[in-house]
């Protein structure tokens, strides 16, 4: 079955030589022309990934990826942002993005980067699944839920992946430039403040007190650990 990869984009020859591109790799792309058509085509049909411009008409980019993320949808969102917008960049990932790329864009990087998303993105078909609990938390790795206090978190595809990874390797101190290999795909020098966005989001919707994480532990110098029963 092939990947669906919604694109909403306004600039029209950006959006059929893209189209055109990520079709040429196997993938089948809808497309949608602002953040309203983006919203109704996102929250009506399955998608594997959304690209998402954030200069769009009637919704900007990052309304979008609220929306999407205020009504449950885990599908992984890759942000096409313009060059030097890093407020933008972070706002985006605190709102639920899992990754991004500027404009203008080399379009090997895109595609490599779409794969490691589709990649990594969690499934509801995984077998490797269980439930694990932590304080009032509780992650349901074969389901891809979570709740706290009985109530239900939404999480984005990466927080998940990330969350996903954190349980599987309890105890383990985690280094920014690991998690970006392991749980992003990537190699080299990165924007490691990603890392920090996605851990920030877990503590918000995760810990009781986020400000005084209990499970999520900041690594001083080295990066970071959870522990389920809290620190020692």
């Amino acid at each position: 079955m092939q990947d669906n990869i919604l694109l909403i984009e306004d600039e029209a020859a950006l959006r059929m030589t893209l189209g055109d591109r990520l079709r040429s790799e196997g993938y089948e792309v809808e497309c949608a022309a602002d953040g309203e058509e983006g919203i109704e085509k996102a929250s009506s049909q399955p998608f594997d990934l959304i690209l998402l411009d954030l200069m769009l008409p009637r919704l900007s980019g990052l309304e979008v990826c609220q929306e999407i993320r205020r009504a449950g949808l885990i599908t992984p969102i890759l942000m096409l942002t313009a060059l030097g917008r890093t407020a933008d960049k972070v706002r985006g990932l605190k709102l639920g993005a899992d990754d991004y790329v500027t404009k203008p864009f080399n379009m090997q990087e895109l595609i490599a980067r779409v794969e490691a998303l589709i990649r990594r993105a969690p499934s509801r078909a995984t077998a490797a699944g269980d439930v694990v609990q932590f304080g009032t938390a509780r992650v349901d790795l074969r389901g891809t839920e979570a709740t706290l206090d009985g109530q239900p978190v939404r999480l984005s595809a990466r927080e998940f992946q990330l969350l996903r990874y954190f349980l599987e390797h309890s105890g383990a101190t985690l280094s920014r430039e690991h998690l970006l290999t392991e749980v992003w795909g990537y190699s080299g020098k990165m924007f490691t403040r990603t890392v920090d966005v996605h851990v920030a989001s877990l503590r918000q919707k995760l810990e009781p007190e986020p400000k005084q994480p209990r499970f999520f532990l900041t690594v001083q110098g080295l990066g970071y650990k959870f522990r389920p029963e809290g620190p020692a």
